[in-house]
């Protein structure tokens, strides 16, 4: 008897999950929590090499192939315009909503149904299943749910009210598109700026469209509403004023926006203790959530949607799957949590930090380009033909 499948999420990881579990023999139905599609939500992300190979083995690659830009190296500088290192880095950056909506076109047109307006309230493993109630009251029953909810996952805490709660990383974000400024660089590079009081990055489009992000440092958490009172013109001055003091193109760049969004918060999740109970599971950021200083958020995601779905292919019995991908997974995304963070850190180091960071950051990177030292990150391949072990009799 075919599987079915409900997925709780509708932005990358879920719609991924529901092509590779497609894929699989199992069916599903996407539910997100949202009364609309994700078009116009986000400003850009990046796909790894490693998140573009496991999109190919969904046939995924060539819709998105022509999206955004390649993007296969970044320089650094300081806020005094001193080069400090270049890496190579393959990967396409490309608009949040772009992805969002290809995606969601894909899986529409490989079967998958969505219902949106429906956010999770509760679930509840049933004889034959589990069942999901939403706020509105509707409910739905498969044979599985799969969290991909995000960050506030509702899933992670059903699965374990105990769970924990996203960290902030003590940085916000926020960012948008320029035209009409001249820039230095040349298209498809990250140029990622060590401002004395603010971080800065962006590229420019072969179109000549410059994309770019700030991360000020906030050592309090604000809250949602405390960020959407924050206007355009707010963040427009504020972000002017902290590059004031450094070299480089930021404030011309900043000035030639024509909206600044609202800016958000940026969390880390470093561990989840329980990422499934015998009919509940999590993907993507609501059960490994690294900050976007590590570049690997989105691909981290698909990849746990092809990692699960060969498990539930390959290893009799929904909970023993559910072991299976965990114990495939873990390792590798926790790392590259703590490798986010890392990278975070440097952002907003102080006086004493930025010297040594300066001092030591171009040595430090002709070690990482000699030695392939993220090549664990980024040379990660999941081939769908391989079988997935069980348990160990």
């Amino acid at each position: 008897m075919t599987k079915k499948a409900l997925i709780i999420g509708g932005g990358i990881a879920g719609p991924v999950t529901a092509m590779a579990l497609r894929r699989a023999g199992i069916d599903s139905e996407v539910f997100e929590a949202y009364d609309h599609g994700s078009d116009g939500v986000g400003v850009f992300l990046t796909l790894a090499v490693n998140g573009l190979e496991a999109l190919r083995v969904l046939d995924l690659h060539d819709p998105v192939r022509d999206l955004g830009m390649d993007s296969p190296r970044m320089e650094m500088l300081n806020g005094r315009g001193r080069r400090l290192a270049s890496l190579r880095q393959p990967g396409r950056t490309l608009r949040r909503a772009d992805l969002y909506r290809v995606l969601r076109d894909e899986a529409v047109r490989r079967g998958v149904r969505f219902h949106y307006g429906k956010r999770l309230d509760d679930a509840s493993i049933t004889p034959d299943g589990v069942r999901a109630v939403f706020a509105d009251g509707d409910a739905a029953e498969g044979d599985l749910l799969i969290g991909a909810d995000g960050l506030r996952s509702r899933t992670r805490t059903i699965i374990d009210p105990a769970a924990p709660r996203a960290r902030h990383v003590g940085l916000l974000n926020t960012g948008g598109f320029a035209r009409g400024v001249t820039v230095p660089g040349e298209p498809g590079t990250y140029y990622f700026v060590f401002g004395g009081k603010c971080f800065f990055g962006y590229l420019i489009h072969p179109d000549g469209e410059v994309w770019w992000f700030a991360n000020p440092p906030s050592r309090k958490e604000p809250t949602r509403e405390e960020l959407a009172a924050i206007t355009p013109e707010r963040w427009r001055a504020r972000l002017t004023e902290l590059f004031a003091g450094d070299t480089g193109p930021m404030s011309g760049i900043i000035a030639a926006t024509e909206h600044i969004p609202p800016g958000w918060n940026t969390y880390d999740l470093p561990t989840v203790p329980r990422w499934s109970n015998e009919r509940m599971v999590i993907v993507g950021d609501a059960a490994h959530a690294a900050s976007p200083s590590s570049g690997q958020g989105a691909s981290m995601a698909i990849e746990d949607a092809v990692v699960l779905a060969k498990c539930l292919r390959d290893v009799p019995g929904t909970r023993d799957a559910f072991t299976a991908y965990e114990r495939l997974r873990r390792d590798r995304v926790e790392r590259i949590v703590v490798q986010g963070r890392r990278n975070g850190d440097g952002k907003a180091p102080g006086a004493a930090g930025a010297f040594f960071r300066d001092l030591m950051m171009p040595m430090f990177m002709r070690w990482v380009e000699k030695k392939n030292a993220l090549g664990w990150m980024h040379d990660y391949r999941i081939s769908w033909d391989e079988r997935v072990a069980g348990p160990a009799s």
